[in-house]
C-alpha cells in the first residue's frame, strides 16, 4: 500500500494484508535516522520495504502543548518512505491529548496511537503510561479526547492504543472491554503486567484471550501481540497460536535493521559496520544539534557484537568517537586489519 492509497482510505489498517508486523515505538531509538535504514534495509515483501507500520518514538502532549514544543518535535519527524507511520503520544491532561492529537493530524500522520502501557516512574507520575490501567474511566476519556481532537484537525485518521496486561495483576477481563468499547482501530497488548515490567516472560496466552474478548463483544478493532518477539519465524508462530492479526517487534530490531527481512538470512561483518556508519551519518544529518550524539552509542553496542575484536571496537566507539566521521575512520581502520576473514 503506497502513501497515496492510504490518504485516500482513511484508515490504513483496514487495507493491511494478515498478519502484519509493526516496528514497536521506543524512546530514543526508532528516531527517523534509525526508521530510514530499517526501511532502506529491511525488506519482506512489500513496496517500499520494513515494516507494515512505522512507529514514532512516543512523545510527551504536555510537552507538545508547552512553549518548549519546537524541541519535542524532532521526535515527530519521519520520511517519505515511512508510510503508514502512527504518531504515539502519552499524557493524561485531556485538553492537552486533544491538541497533540490535532497537530499530530495535521503533520500528515497516518494515525495515532496513545501509551497506555509505559511503566517509566516519571511517565507514571503524571496519570499517563501504565498508570492509566488504574483508572479506566479516565483512559476512555483520553481516547475521547485524542479522537475529537482529530475530528477537529479536518482529517479523519484512526487511534489506536498501545497497553499491557494490566498493572500489578492480570486484569483483562476489566480493563481491556473498556478499551473496545471505544471502537479503536488497534489494540496492541505487550504480554506482561506492569509489575512485570520484562522481567517474565511474555505470556502470549493472554494475547488470544484479548481476541475471544474482542470477538464476543463483536468489535472490528485489530489485535497486535506484543513481548520477547526475536524475528519474524517467531512473530509468525505467535501471531498463529495466539489467532492476533499482528505482532510489534522491539528490542530484536537492536543492531539488526534487517530484522523484518524473512529473506535475509546472514549478514557479513563488513555489511554491519557499514550500515551502522550510515546509521550514524543520517543520525548527524537529521538529529545533529537536536539530539545528543551520545544517543547512538546503544546502537553501537549492539551493531558491534559477536564477532573477534568486537570488544576493542566497541570500547574505541564509545569512549573516541564524537562524529559520524570519526565513526567511519574507526571502523575502516579496524576492517583493514580484518580483510582476509571478510
Amino acid at each position: 500500500m503506497n502513501s497515496k492509497d492510504i490518504e485516500n482510505k482513511g484508515n490504513f489498517w483496514k487495507g493491511l494484508n494478515k498478519p502484519f508486523f509493526c516496528l514497536a515505538p521506543m524512546a530514543d531509538v526508532t528516531d527517523i535516522a534509525f526508521r530510514t535504514i530499517i526501511s532502506k534495509y529491511s525488506r519482506h515483501g512489500q513496496v517500499g520495504g520494513g515494516p507494515d507500520v512505522f512507529w514514532t518514538e512516543f512523545v510527551s502532549a504536555d510537552g507538545l502543548m508547552s512553549e518548549g514544543r519546537d524541541a519535542l518535535k524532532v521526535d515527530l519527524k519521519y520520511g517519505t518512505g515511512e508510510h503508514p507511520i502512527v504518531a504515539q503520544i502519552f499524557g493524561s491532561n485531556l485538553e492537552n491529548m486533544y491538541g497533540a492529537s490535532k497537530l499530530c493530524a495535521t503533520l500528515g500522520f497516518d494515525g495515532v496511537d496513545i501509551n497506555m502501557g509505559c511503566p517509566d516512574r516519571s511517565i507514571e507520575k503524571q496519570g499517563a503510561g501504565a498508570s492509566h490501567i488504574k483508572d479506566p474511566e479516565h483512559a476512555v476519556e483520553v481516547i475521547r479526547a485524542v479522537k475529537r481532537g482529530i475530528k477537529d484537525s479536518g482529517r479523519d485518521i484512526p487511534v489506536s492504543v498501545k497497553t499491557r496486561i494490566g498493572y500489578n495483576k492480570n486484569s483483562i477481563n476489566e480493563w481491556i472491554p473498556k478499551l473496545l468499547g471505544e471502537n479503536l482501530a488497534a489494540l496492541t497488548i505487550h504480554a506482561r503486567t506492569r509489575k512485570e515490567m520484562s522481567l517474565v516472560p511474555a505470556r502470549w496466552e493472554h494475547v488470544r484471550e484479548v481476541v475471544e474478548i474482542r470477538d464476543r463483544m463483536g468489535v472490528d478493532t485489530l489485535i497486535i501481540g506484543n513481548g520477547d518477539l526475536q524475528n519474524l519465524d517467531m512473530a509468525k508462530e505467535k501471531v498463529s497460536v495466539s489467532h492476533a492479526d499482528g505482532a510489534m517487534l522491539g528490542r530484536a530490531i537492536f543492531g539488526n535493521p534487517w530484522l523484518f527481512d524473512s529473506n535475509k538470512k546472514e549478514v557479513s561483518l563488513k555489511e554491519k559496520l557499514e550500515v551502522m556508519c550510515e546509521h550514524t551519518e543520517l543520525f548527524e544529518r537529521e538529529l545533529g544539534g537536536l539530539k545528543n550524539f551520545a544517543i547512538m552509542k546503544k546502537h553501537y553496542k549492539a551493531y558491534v557484537n559477536g564477532f573477534d575484536g568486537a570488544k576493542e571496537l566497541r570500547v574505541r566507539l564509545m569512549e573516541d568517537a564524537t562524529t559520524a566521521k570519526e565513526v567511519r575512520e574507526i571502523v575502516e581502520n579496524f576492517l583493514a586489519g580484518y580483510r582476509n576473514l571478510l
